[in-house]
């Protein structure tokens, strides 16, 4: 039997994502209201810019004071959109205090300060919910969350940025450089007037944080992510990433290790074999494949950004936070029992592709692998190009430390037969 009082739903952010939030909960109430056993009613709307025309959203429910707003007692779902740690992180927590749970697209304040967050709804009873947080529509943070709690996954590795996807797809498919091709992303809608926080990585830095205090049960923060952008990759790195079969992809990657003592974090560009599932994913998509001991190899896939999928994550977390008010109920909280170590960069063990130009002349080859030699580097391949005084050699390494590569690095550029490292590329997904 359908409760007939609604649930009130305050909405913080009104924006590409808040108004097609706003625009589902009208246009498909009674539908929500089948599927949670009570309506649900947009009680307000805090937006900065109130004299904004925005359609279907009557006057009366706009504010400019969201701390009002999400105090009013009455409110029993807040869903923050506007993004930011502050004022997001005292919203959020003085919509707990009142009485209301929460439902978040706020990747940066969750990998900043997510403890804060999930101390706060424990403390006061209410839900944290996050599915938007982290690759749009793809349903990710809750099968992490239940459907594998079971289970005891060891790697989450994806691509989680479809601004950097495009661009580094066009760039394998069309031959473009970096600036041709961020211009297309940017002329399509895909990247932002100032695309940084995209191509430096910093948004799929915060995304990695979050993936991994999940599936490893554990805190992990967004400091404790190594951070690579891809504004260096360049024609030739696709071309030398095509000689082997590969395709280069900017990716997220969080690792339990091997004697299951310390995890990590990291997102960097590397170049991925196009035998891997990842390596097919094209345009602004996202994808992110799970390995877990009894589950084995999962892979999500889908749209990870724009109005629309980011909505649907948001109503999907609607829908099961006003359940669990229905039921006087609360989903999962923080799981971080096991309170392991992150491990810096240097401890991850990895392989580079290593390309040099050298001077063309007999022992320049047994110069270089003596350095990687002393650093205790072994060699996978060596491929070797010269003419007129001037050659390129490319190294593929067998995996390693990656403190012990990057010394390798370091040792190489000193050699009198080295004029310069070209470029330097982590290998992954073998």
């Amino acid at each position: 039997m359908m409760r007939t009082r609604p649930l009130k739903v305050a909405l913080l952010g009104c924006g590409v994502v808040g108004s097609e939030v706003a625009r589902i909960m009208t246009t498909h109430a009674d539908d929500l209201a089948a599927r949670i056993g009570a309506p649900v009613e947009l009680a307000g709307v805090a937006v900065r810019r109130p004299d904004k025309v925005r359609e279907g959203i009557p006057a009366e429910l706009i504010t400019t004071d969201a701390t009002a707003l999400v105090k009013r007692g009455d409110i029993d779902v807040v869903i923050e959109v506007i993004g930011g740690v502050e004022p997001a992180r005292t919203l959020i927590t003085t919509a707990f205090e009142h009485g209301a749970s929460v439902v978040s697209a706020n990747k940066a304040l969750l990998a900043q300060d997510g403890a804060t967050l999930y101390a706060a709804a424990e403390k006061n009873g209410q839900d944290l919910y996050y599915e938007a947080a982290v690759a749009g529509a793809i349903p990710l943070i809750r099968p992490l969350r239940e459907s594998l709690a079971g289970d005891k996954i060891n790697r989450v590795m994806g691509i989680v940025n479809g601004t950097t996807n495009f661009i580094l797809d066009k760039m394998d498919t069309s031959g473009a450089g970096y600036s041709e091709a961020l211009d297309e992303a940017t002329a399509l809608g895909y990247a932002e007037a100032d695309p940084t926080a995209d191509v430096e990585g910093f948004d799929a830095a915060a995304k990695a944080a979050i993936l991994a205090g999940i599936a490893f049960h554990t805190r992990v923060r967004l400091d404790d992510v190594y951070r690579e952008g891809m504004t260096e990759v360049t024609a030739a790195d696709f071309a030398s990433a095509k000689q082997m079969g590969c395709t280069i992809k900017l990716l997220a990657i969080c690792e339990r290790a091997a004697d299951g003592g310390s995890v990590t974090a990291r997102v960097h560009p590397a170049m991925i074999p196009l035998s891997h599932p990842l390596a097919s994913v094209r345009e602004a998509y996202n994808a992110v494949f799970v390995e877990a001991d009894a589950a084995g190899r999962l892979m999500f896939y889908g749209p990870g950004a724009g109005g629309s999928p980011t909505a649907s994550a948001v109503l999907g977390d609607l829908v099961a936070v006003c359940r669990n008010k229905l039921n006087e109920a609360n989903g999962p909280g923080e799981s971080a029992y096991t309170q392991l170590p992150v491990s810096s960069m240097g401890e991850v063990v990895t392989r580079y592709h290593i390309s040099l130009d050298v001077a063309d002349k007999p022992g320049v080859l047994a110069q270089v692998a003596t350095v990687f030699a002393e650093h205790g580097v072994s060699i996978d391949t060596v491929r070797q190009q010269g003419k007129d005084g001037e050659a390129s050699l490319v190294v593929v390494t067998h995996r390693a430390p990656d403190a012990a590569l990057s010394g390798t690095v370091e040792a190489l550029r000193k050699l009198d037969t080295v004029r310069g490292v070209a470029s330097i590329m982590r290998v992954e997904g073998e």
